[in-house]
């Protein structure tokens, strides 16, 4: 970690909290992140947690991701998950073979967009394939270096292959289609890929990323190579919802001195007992978001030390624990927002972005809570999940 510590870096983030939260109205009503705010995460290393060691990158554990990710979201929602975001895709990259590795981490502080649908076509051609397609939520990509575009290669004589490919955003087309009620500075817009050609040292298979089995020879031995892609995604997002929440409650305690209980007796709010359930209930509520958040980082980073096999029960778990972060995080976030009265609504407060953000952090595919129930619950009957995405 360049001989810095979890708490640290940790430490580092939370003193950026109040400027960042500066930013968040500019971020909003742009629908991007701040630049500013982005050189403030340059300098406070966080596009170098998950760069390979020998890039200067600090290979930090998923339970810092969480820690920071928390932190991060309690300035801004959009700003975490993006910065979440980045974290997957870059260690993904350090699954590449070693030329490509050269060619993304010559970019000090690199940030690579990605995702793991495959919408794009890919044909084979010398030396390569072509691209043609669109990458939709594509989160980041308007700050990206690069992006990693999940494609089908197609070929006359085999059955079509999911694989990823490395692409400099300066190959592809933004198109500015992120109009969205929450988590709007993310910019997951659509990138457009027309007839773009893709060396083969930066082609893999997907399921060379997804399991994971590292074409790198330099970072083979690498202890953060050794979980699943998706799994590492959970850990790497699961602290966005928690800090939200914690957004939520300073803000709801922030208020309450100076607000009463309209068209009742009670001058003041906190001296109401149902004020005391709310904010009690909500508390456990984010306590045990943060059990989960924690519980899934730790399976994750034991996994990696020890280097033991994964169980499906351990993989299903991990899914179930994100899944279950973000939803008791929008049950506290539900709770203090609704105990916040009408002036709650406007947007000189930061509550109604908050309450979008939890929404549109929990419609996630990989995070949705009942999607999630149901997987760990399969497994634990017995069967097969019905999904590759663990």
């Amino acid at each position: 970690m360049d001989g810095l510590t979890r708490e640290q870096l940790v430490s580092r983030v939370s003193e950026l909290v109040p400027v960042l939260r500066e930013k968040s109205a500019w971020m909003e009503e742009n629908r991007r992140l701040h630049p500013e705010a982005i050189d403030l995460l340059a300098e406070a290393g966080l596009f170098k947690l998950r760069r390979p060691r020998r890039y200067g990158g600090y290979e930090v554990d998923t339970r810092t991701l969480v820690d920071i990710g928390a932190q991060l979201a309690r300035a801004d929602g959009s700003l975490s998950w993006t910065i979440g975001v980045y974290w997957t895709p870059t260690y993904i990259t350090g699954m590449f073979p070693d030329e490509a590795q050269d060619e993304v981490f010559a970019t000090e502080d690199v940030r690579v967009s990605g995702s793991s649908t495959p919408s794009v076509m890919a044909a084979p051609v010398d030396g390569g394939v072509i691209l043609n397609g669109p990458s939709k939520f594509a989160t980041g990509a308007l700050h990206a270096h690069w992006q990693e575009v999940a494609a089908i290669l197609l070929r006359p004589d085999a059955e079509p292959e999911p694989i990823m490919a490395l692409v400099p955003m300066t190959d592809l087309e933004l198109v500015d289609d992120w109009h969205t009620s929450g988590l709007k500075a993310t910019g997951s817009i659509t990138t457009l890929a027309k007839d773009v050609f893709v060396p083969q040292h930066r082609v893999i298979p997907m399921h060379a990323a997804m399991i994971p089995q590292t074409l790198s020879k330099a970072n083979a031995e690498s202890i953060m190579y050794r979980t699943p892609t998706s799994l590492v995604a959970a850990a790497s997002g699961a602290g966005t919802p928690v800090g939200l929440a914690e957004a939520a409650f300073e803000v709801f305690l922030e208020r309450l001195p100076d607000r009463k209980i309209t068209y009742t007796n009670y001058e003041k709010q906190s001296e109401a007992p149902i004020t005391h359930t709310q904010v009690g209930t909500a508390r456990l509520k984010i306590d045990a978001a943060w059990f989960h958040a924690e519980r899934c980082a730790k399976v994750v980073d034991e996994k990696c030390a020890s280097g033991e096999p994964w169980k499906l029960e351990e993989r299903t778990q991990v899914r179930v624990d994100w899944g279950q972060a973000a939803k008791l995080s929008k049950e506290a976030v539900d709770i203090l927002f609704s105990a916040s009265g009408g002036s709650a609504i406007f947007q000189n407060t930061p509550l109604p972005r908050i309450v979008n953000d939890i929404n549109a952090v929990n419609l996630h595919a990989l995070i949705n809570p009942d999607t999630n129930i149901e997987t760990y619950g399969r497994v634990l009957c017995g069967l097969e999940p019905n999904t590759v995405y663990i």
